[in-house]
């Protein structure tokens, strides 16, 4: 049993994986800040943005990337009187996402079935899955630029149910050329 736990320790270099540094924009939440950033569709502000930050990530590229949007984010402060501890607007709303490659489309999917928008945040379902549509195509439209081959992208709400199944007009299809 020995002799098998060293074999394994010697051999572990031998399935090193890529790191990439990459920037990953996501929806956030201002609250418990003074400001508002993003404007919605109707023209209101809104206490929210999509901003980048630089991560690194290891895995399946564009797929890792875009289900890295929903990664959870404490934004760092020098005010002591700022703790919020979540920003990410999708992991403080328990929007699911994931993104896989079937049949030539990158298939992106934001999963509303568990959905629950906390009080502090001042949004509608509608609005914080435009953001991370937004969020995701900003990621996208970064990570394709030195690309050589286009790339088709397929943004789904899933999960929907009575309540919510008018979401699904969120849909969207687009192509991201390379260089």
């Amino acid at each position: 049993m020995k002799l098998l736990a060293c074999l394994l320790l010697l051999c572990a270099p031998a399935f090193a994986t890529t790191l990439s540094l990459v920037s990953v924009f996501e929806p956030i939440s201002l609250h418990g800040t003074d400001v508002d950033d993003a404007v919605s569709k109707s023209g209101e502000t809104l206490q929210a943005a999509v901003v980048a930050r630089p991560m690194v990530l290891s895995g399946a590229l564009p797929e890792t990337l875009v289900e890295a949007v929903r990664s959870p984010h404490r934004m760092p402060s020098n005010d002591p009187n700022y703790t919020v501890e979540e920003v990410n607007l999708l992991e403080l709303c328990r929007i699911g996402l994931t993104a896989e490659m079937e049949d030539g489309w990158l298939e992106v999917r934001l999963d509303v079935s568990k959905r629950a928008i906390p009080e502090e945040v001042k949004l509608t379902i509608r609005q914080v899955l435009e953001l991370g549509f937004r969020a995701v195509r900003s990621t996208l439209e970064l990570y394709q630029k030195p690309q050589h081959e286009a790339l088709k992208v397929r943004l789904r709400v899933a999960g929907t149910d009575e309540g919510t199944a008018s979401l699904k007009d969120l849909d969207a299809e687009f192509e991201l050329e390379g260089s």
